[in-house]
């Protein structure tokens, strides 16, 4: 379970995060909707520990990531725009690099290989160096390694970003069996299908505040208006104006 109470975080004169709570409960996946700008990197960078935040409360399955990062990021799998592959190395050598770091052990590595292998279809590339590897290879590589050691929350910043249709529905239904399986996913996206396909929730951020956290059904109850991304909209734009 990942909780969020009145976070703010700022640089300089700057408040990238201006009181952001929601909570994702295990087995759930969560949508995070937001502008550019909004705050959501910032927000999944500090739920890692990576930024302190400036005040507020952060539990990562009752971790404080500031107190403990290493104790949260066990039980985290962060997946960022920045995918990190070591192009000399093959797939097979980059997973069991990451599994070493986060010190499993060799039977352990080599049996959740081909665990996140059957997961992703990484089988054609698996003993491939990652050298020229197009956007879905890399995301999907990126990925098996951000689930290597079966973390129990995951952050996803737009993880379907450059995806073909077959590979966002490969990504699709691996994140789905993981909902099933008790993880708590928070899905940052600006993809609307992806969202009533796959999220139970969503969180909307405008200025770093949170706007509104609920189901995508009630989200469009809320506001009275049938379609999800004209909800959205009239919520941001609603709190774009206030901050106006």
């Amino acid at each position: 379970m990942i909780q969020v109470e009145d976070v703010y975080k700022s640089f300089g004169d700057f408040p990238a995060l201006a009181g952001v709570s929601f909570t994702v409960a295990d087995g759930r996946a969560t949508a995070l909707l937001g502008p550019n700008g909004a705050g959501k990197t910032t927000l999944m960078r500090t739920l890692v520990g990576l930024l302190k935040r400036d005040r507020g409360a952060v539990s990562i399955d009752g971790v404080d990531p500031d107190k403990d990062p290493m104790g949260a990021r066990r039980n985290v799998g962060l997946l960022t725009d920045q995918f990190g592959l070591y192009e000399r190395l093959t797939t097979r050598e980059y997973l069991e690099y990451f599994g070493q770091i986060n010190r499993m052990d060799k039977a352990g590595i080599k049996r959740r290989i081909e665990e996140v292998t059957e997961l992703l279809g990484l089988g054609e590339f698996l003993d491939r160096h990652c050298k020229g590897f197009s956007q879905g290879q890399r995301i999907k590589v990126a990925l098996a390694r951000t689930l290597l050691h079966r973390p129990r929350n995951l952050l996803l910043d737009e993880p379907t970003r450059g995806l073909d249709v077959m590979s966002t529905r490969a990504l699709r239904r691996a994140l789905t069996k993981l909902r099933e399986d008790g993880c708590s996913i928070i899905l940052a996206t600006h993809v609307m299908q992806e969202v009533t396909n796959l999220c139970d929730d969503v969180i909307v951020i405008a200025n770093g505040r949170t706007v509104a956290q609920d189901t995508p059904l009630q989200l469009c109850e809320q506001t009275g208006i049938a379609n999800l991304e004209d909800a959205f909209v009239h919520l941001v734009g609603t709190e774009e104006g206030i901050a106006a």
